[in-house]
């Protein structure tokens, strides 16, 4: 029997029951670029075309779209925390923008600059539509702390229903609050 290392150096040379394969003097190179690999570039333009797709085509509608689930994110957090802490939060709903006030036992007075409940724009060009029970309510006047919305240490909140509509966008999008303290976002598209 032949000395393996030798053999697997030197022209195929039967080692053992098999011939040594592991040469790479005798692997042919391929040219090309196989099935899968094609695919996969496919995949990654196709992927990169429908999010350039996406981020021309539907950039007041997403915008509108995190807005609304920025505030309800913000407002079920502040509603968390107002039964964490056993003081009530609200909500001053303006035409510019929104700020949360905490319940003190002297009144509504604003959160911390740096806290998460920190005062905050609407973008430009929104348009705000603010009922409760079916009963369109005044958007605040600028330096009003009386909020509209209030979320109660018992875990309930004002209802409220909020239509927020961006642009051109044919879709807006309706935020409902719940004596409950449920919050739900509806997409509701124009005619």
């Amino acid at each position: 029997m032949a000395d393996a290392r030798h053999s697997c150096h030197s022209p195929p040379a039967r080692v053992g029951a098999g011939f040594c394969s592991l040469n790479p003097a005798f692997f042919t190179p391929n040219t090309g670029f196989t099935l899968i690999e094609i695919l996969v570039v496919m995949l990654i333009v196709a992927v990169l075309a429908a999010a350039l797709v996406i981020a021309v085509g539907g950039t007041s509608q997403r915008q509108l779209a995190n807005t609304t689930e920025r505030f309800q994110a913000l407002l079920g957090h502040a509603c968390g925390e107002a039964e964490l802490t056993g003081r009530e939060i609200g909500a001053v709903i303006a035409a510019d923008g929104y700020a949360f006030r905490r319940l003190d036992g002297d009144g509504w007075h604003a959160m911390g600059r740096n806290d998460e409940l920190r005062p905050r724009s609407w973008p430009n060009g929104v348009r705000l539509q603010f009922t409760r029970d079916g009963r369109p309510l005044e958007l605040a006047a600028p330096g009003d702390a009386t909020p509209q919305i209030v979320c109660f240490s018992s875990g309930e909140m004002t209802p409220f229903a909020l239509v927020l509509a961006l642009g051109d966008s044919p879709a807006r999008y309706r935020l409902q609050g719940g004596d409950d303290g449920t919050l739900k976002i509806q997409r509701i598209e124009s005619p």
